[in-house]
């Protein structure tokens, strides 16, 4: 599935009057692909997932979708913020798309607990969300995601508030995720080196109101690996991104 965006823009209302958010995105992903969004703080990227998950309507142009489809949801999103169900066990939080969708329940049992032996919490399954740590909730939030089996997968900033060492290992999970089930991703981050290391592209965000102002290939061999991140390839395309982001943070810094 393709996600399409044409001229995209979003108003917001404000006693002040009202706030340009988005102003003219356009880009198009490819079926199954990987794609990072990047841009300073401020910059409109989780407006701009909320409108292709058509949470919030756009104020001027559009968003559609283009491919086969299978009968499954069109898209599913992980939030930076755990959104789990602190009532349910982890077993029942995964489950619960399968039941929304009338799903019985000994398969919404088997197909949840192959989603959460995905994500290494198997033995968790009858856990609690408070017996658990951040890193582990995010995993019940991506196994839940998954159970949708939604034909595009919108992320944002889904690791920002984890260590680097949990981090670095539940990146290298999801890519192994993507690759079992090649759904599209689109992967909202703050972190650059992040956006390399996920991404087939990396689209880069201007300051408020945010446009599109580049869009770089990170196409480096798949599957990836910790290392990729200390050649000097993966360190050129950083750079290159920071090149174009550099002022952009400054302005919205209000620096000069």
């Amino acid at each position: 599935m393709r996600v399409i965006c044409e001229d995209v823009a979003k108003v917001y209302p404000t006693v002040r009057g009202p706030v340009l958010a988005l102003h003219g995105i356009s880009f198009a992903t490819r079926e199954s692909e990987f794609v990072c969004i990047v841009g300073p703080s401020g910059c409109g990227k989780t407006t701009l997932l909320k409108v292709v998950a058509g949470l919030i309507a756009p104020s001027r142009g559009e968003v559609h979708y283009e491919g086969p489809r299978r009968g499954a949801p069109l898209n599913a999103m992980v939030f930076q913020d755990d959104s789990i169900f602190p009532w349910m066990t982890v077993l029942d939080n995964v489950a619960f798309p399968l039941e929304l969708r009338g799903v019985p329940r000994q398969r919404r049992v088997e197909t949840a607990e192959e989603l959460i032996e995905r994500v290494g919490l198997l033995r968790f399954g009858s856990n609690y969300p408070h017996e658990l740590s951040m890193g582990m909730k995010q995993r019940v939030g991506i196994a839940r995601a998954l159970a949708y089996n939604p034909e595009v997968l919108l992320m944002d900033e889904p690791f920002a508030a984890l260590d680097a060492q949990t981090k670095a290992v539940l990146q290298e999970e999801l890519l192994t995720l993507w690759t079992r089930y090649q759904r599209t991703v689109l992967f909202v981050t703050h972190d650059i080196e992040e956006a390399v290391f996920m991404g087939d592209r990396v689209l880069v965000m201007s300051r408020n109101p945010g446009r599109m102002i580049a869009e770089v290939p990170a196409s480096f061999p798949r599957p990836r690996e910790h290392a990729l991140r200390n050649t000097s390839e993966f360190g050129a395309v950083k750079e290159q991104i920071w090149l174009l982001i550099r002022d952009e943070v400054k302005q919205a810094l209000g620096g000069h």
